[in-house]
């Protein structure tokens, strides 16, 4: 079966304005990245791994270059329109799980639904589902401050999947975790990618995990020097 293109970074350029000082994050950037994979990128610090990242997030516009999701140019909508992409078509999971600690974990998982027009019984009952299936279902009434660092990012990782998202984006999301629940994580997230048919896309320090994606995507000073099927 022919592998089907989901997202396509073309010649992508990140310059970044630091004073009088211009940054390139990235430098002519090129990856495609398939449907139902799960993508490892890794790169020393500086590399441009999280602006990659962000490009295909729609947190971050090129200054050149095109991101191709669905063969639509979202390097080109506007803010209105890149929020719409945000919040149905991508979930991000991130290091430090960004859960809002007045809420509680229920509550974290509605929030990105708020935004989708969901009826709130739907809401209740959707997110309720999301964390029986991350194994959180005794907590649903707890806030990010009574959970364990590991809870946290399972809250975080349900609530990525809150709009049935086709793409995951994980940025170092063991960096805050032991190795224990670190582990415990990234077989939550390929159990995710595979049972469920999500695109994967990781940045990672950590090589063990690297090796467990379908393929390895390495940076260097903005750019993809190579593309591997594991290390």
């Amino acid at each position: 079966m022919e592998k089907r293109k989901i997202i396509e970074i073309k010649d992508v350029w990140k310059i970044y304005q630091l004073d009088a000082v211009e940054y390139p994050a990235l430098r002519g950037a090129n990856l495609d990245v398939y449907r139902g994979e799960f993508l490892a990128i890794m790169g020393a610090s500086g590399s441009g791994k999280s602006t990659m990242l962000n490009s295909v997030g729609a947190l971050d516009v090129p200054t050149k270059g095109q991101v191709l999701l669905e063969g639509i140019d979202i390097s080109t909508l506007d803010e209105s329109e890149l929020s719409q992409v945000r919040g149905r078509k991508i979930g991000f999971v991130f290091q430090a799980f960004n859960l809002i600690n007045s809420l509680s974990a229920l509550e974290n998982v509605m929030l990105p639904m708020t935004f989708q027009n969901i009826q709130r019984s739907i809401k209740i009952e959707k997110a309720t589902r999301l964390l029986n299936l991350v194994g959180l279902g005794d907590r649903l009434n707890n806030t990010p401050g009574e959970l364990s660092g590991g809870e946290r990012q399972r809250v975080a990782i349900a609530r990525s999947l809150a709009n049935d998202p086709e793409v995951i984006l994980a940025d170092e999301p063991t960096g805050n975790l032991d190795s224990k629940t670190g582990k415990e994580i990234l077989e939550l997230l390929k159990r995710l990618q595979k049972e469920q048919g999500k695109t994967l896309i990781m940045v990672t320090h950590d090589l063990n995990i690297a090796k467990q994606a379908d393929r390895i995507a390495q940076l260097s000073d903005g750019k993809v020097i190579k593309i591997s099927n594991k290390i």
